[in-house]
Order: C-alpha cells, then structure tokens, then sequence
C-alpha cells in the first residue's frame, strides 16, 4: 500500500488490523489506538481520500490502496496546513490524543465540495464520530469553521 506517498510492503497475518500495520510495520505511531471497537475516532486515516477506523480494517484490505495518515498532513516544505493551523490557534487541542482522528477528519470534511456552505450543526453531526475527553468541542469546531471561512 502507499501511505502518505511511500509504498510500504509486508507480509502480515490476515487478522492485523490497519492501525497495528501502520504503527508497528509503517513505523507511523500518530495514528492513535484508544477504544479497538471504531467509537472514538481515534485511529481515523483517509483511505483512498475518505476517513475510515484503522481499528475496523485489515491490514490486508488495504492491499494496493492510497492511505494518508497525520504524519501525511504537513504541506510539501513541512509547514502546517491553514487546518492544523487553526487547530493551534483556536486552542482545539489539549492532550492531543484524539488530534490526529479529528484533523484526519476535518481535512476531509474542508476539502469535500460545498464545504463551506456547512452550517455549524452540520459541522459537528460531521466531527460526531470522533470522541474528545478534554476540549468540549468548541475549539476543534471554530478550527473547521475559520478554514471554511464562515467564522464569525
């Protein structure tokens, strides 16, 4: 498979799960692993462009698919994107366990067509798959909507 723009090749049992994959093989550890059941959102990577649960993949089902990680996010030259941008100045990050599952999402979320007509409800239906203990939401919500440019 190719994560983040480099192949990466394996011999795995067929019971390893994506997120074990791209942690342990990959080398790749902010994919974050909290509930293993696809709850929290943590483990959130886009696969082929779309957010998908690493926790609830094989590794295996990836076979010669397009994986793209947080380690991915990072503009060419290494600078943060506007997205992880307004993530630190909106203060939508504490202990930064669930961060890469909701960037993984709202970079997503912003790059869909018509994403900018997104009301602030609909904005949070879309982030409800991903599970915060420490910020509330708030921050991680005016992130998406400052780069949507619908921040008041």
């Amino acid at each position: 498979m190719q994560i983040n723009g480099r192949v990466h090749e394996g011999e795995v049992e067929p019971r390893t799960l994506l997120s074990d994959f791209i942690r342990h093989q990959a080398g790749l550890t902010g994919t974050h692993v909290g509930c293993e059941h696809g709850v929290c959102g943590a483990c959130t990577v886009q696969l082929d462009g779309e957010p998908i649960r690493s926790c609830l993949m094989l590794a295996v089902q990836a076979n010669g698919r397009t994986l793209r990680t947080v380690e991915g996010l990072a503009e060419p030259d290494g600078s943060l994107t506007a997205l992880q941008r307004a993530f630190t100045e909106h203060h939508a990050l504490q202990c930064g366990f669930c961060t890469s599952g909701f960037l993984m999402t709202a970079d997503a979320l912003v790059r869909r067509p018509g994403a900018a007509a997104l009301t602030e409800a609909e904005i949070r239906q879309e982030l409800a798959g991903n599970l915060c203990r420490c910020t509330g939401y708030e921050g991680i919500v005016a992130s998406v909507l400052a780069v949507l440019g619908t921040a008041s």
